[in-house]
């Protein structure tokens, strides 16, 4: 194996194993995510109509428009609550069976529900859709959790931010793949959907394969199954040499920093002073990550275009191409993160979705005064997207592998995600409403959210480019006005009596 003498070239260098390795985890698993958000969206009208029809096969009536509704809407919120589920596992899969593991384990929830929404049409059972919608919901709640933490504990601090962004950029990637074979010329017609909605197995399948042939995080390896040797093999295929002493040491301190080993419940991480900020900071991030109104964006985006004289049959192109806009920006953001940092791009991202949702309530509330208006509605739904894909979409995940360490990091991961999907699952829930009551005046609501979150990473989300684990717990330390490293004795005199998940 080689060994370079230059420093600045060992630290330089992104290895293949560490791009496979990146590439196949984020393929397999946020890659479908990302395909299963967008992939209802242009068979609905169609899946509606089996609905129906399956009805009146068994009862000889068909439902009535409200049923229907509620059957749909069934459907498409399963998903959601089917990630708050998946994040409530992430802790007990990720320290039972690893990062690795937990992945692999996690594709049981892709496959097994692809083949049973392939067949639902063949079994005339729209009760297959329903419940495969909450198994890949867990899916996507495991992995939009395990993805990031396995890829930031893999990496090099240099590449953590890039590689942590990786994994939605997969998900934006998914977003236009579903929209790209949702094209009525495509799959989303009467014969195609039931394999439009199958294709998610086939990210799964490929992982399953392929992930097996890559390292383990060292970091699990070292400080939870304390197995030095399975963890220093690891590090030299991920590095590319055999000197990987720096590396070994670096997780030591880790696992010094926090001498109570292996898992640590969310009751725990509540009551521990030494964590308050960095929890206080992630429920922040992901509920204004959700709550800023992204998804509402996407749901307005079509009556937008069409009122801004879209013909009808063009709008999916449009919508296409607003998927198109995402994963250029997402891109763009994994090359910027490491020098523009965490901070900035999240400051930058909350700030332009602030000015673009109140702009666009201005522009709703005058398109019908000023014929130009709907085009500057287009504008700010583009903006939007633009500043949300550079910051509150891929950074808030980024940040939970960076702000707790070993211990911690698989009840952070449990406590984001949880308030990601639940958010998620209130704005799709609530927003009808919400648009049914204050019409143009909807927006405001996400544009103040945007705006709080903006002065919170403002007055206290600290830089973490560069920076490795412990030098960033240092800088949280000194917030919650702790020792950066406290002995086992501290930390074991601060925890309630359960640390177990």
């Amino acid at each position: 194996m080689e060994q370079p003498s230059d420093p600045k070239k060992r630290k330089g260098g992104l290895t293949l194993v560490l791009s496979l390795a990146t590439l196949i985890a984020a393929f397999g698993s946020s890659f479908q995510y990302g395909y299963n958000v967008s992939a209802l969206n242009s068979p609905s009208e169609l899946m509606k109509q089996f609905y129906n029809e399956t009805h009146h096969s068994r009862t000889g009536e068909f439902l009535e428009s409200v049923s229907l509704t509620l059957l749909w809407s069934v459907t498409v919120s399963m998903f959601p609550f089917g990630g708050f589920l998946g994040s409530l596992l992430v802790g007990p899969l990720v320290n039972k069976l690893g990062r690795k593991g937990a992945l692999l384990f996690n594709n049981i929830f892709s496959i097994v529900p692809a083949i049973l929404m392939g067949c639902s049409k063949v079994a005339k059972t729209f009760e297959l859709i329903i419940v495969s919608r909450l198994l890949v919901g867990i899916c996507a709640g495991v992995s939009s959790n395990v993805v990031p933490m396995y890829l930031g504990e893999l990496a090099p601090k240099h590449l953590r931010g890039a590689l942590g962004v990786v994994p939605q950029l997969f998900i934006t990637v998914g977003i236009l793949v579903a929209q790209l074979v949702g094209l009525r010329n495509a799959l989303a017609n009467d014969q195609g959907w039931p394999i439009l909605l199958g294709l998610t197995g086939v990210p799964a399948a490929l992982q399953l394969l392929l992930l097996p042939l890559f390292p383990e995080s060292p970091r699990y390896l070292l400080i939870q199954k304390r197995d030095e040797d399975a963890a220093r093999k690891a590090l030299q295929r991920l590095r590319g040499w055999d000197d990987v002493a720096e590396d070994i040491e670096e997780i030591r301190q880790e696992d010094q920093a926090e001498k109570v080993a292996g898992s640590m419940s969310v009751w725990a991480l509540f009551g521990l002073r030494a964590l308050r900020w960095q929890l206080i900071s992630i429920v922040v991030l992901m509920g204004g990550q959700q709550l800023s109104g992204v998804n509402a964006i996407y749901y307005y985006a079509d009556q937008i275009y069409l009122s801004a004289g879209v013909k009808a049959n063009d709008v999916q192109y449009v919508t296409v191409g607003t998927g198109a806009v995402n994963v250029f920006m997402t891109i763009c953001t994994v090359f910027v993160v490491e020098f523009w940092g965490r901070r900035r791009l999240l400051l930058l991202g909350f700030s332009t979705c602030f000015l673009a949702c109140v702009v666009l309530t201005v522009a709703l509330v005058l398109q019908d005064q000023l014929t130009w208006m709907p085009y500057i509605s287009i504008a700010c739904i583009i903006i939007y997207v633009i500043g949300h894909a550079v910051g509150p979409s891929p950074i808030p995940a980024l940040l939970i592998t960076e702000v707790f360490l070993q211990s911690s990091r698989p009840a952070a991961y449990m406590v984001g995600g949880s308030v990601h999907w639940l958010s998620n699952f209130t704005v799709g829930l609530v927003f009808p409403f919400i648009q049914e009551g204050l019409g143009a005046y909807s927006f405001i609501i996400f544009a103040v959210i945007c705006l709080l979150t903006t002065i919170y990473i403002a007055l206290i989300i600290p830089e973490t480019k560069n920076k490795t684990f412990i030098e960033i717990n240092q800088t949280f330390a000194k917030m919650n006005k702790v020792s950066a490293i406290p002995s086992e004795s501290q930390e074991m005199a601060e925890l309630p009596s359960s640390t177990s998940m």
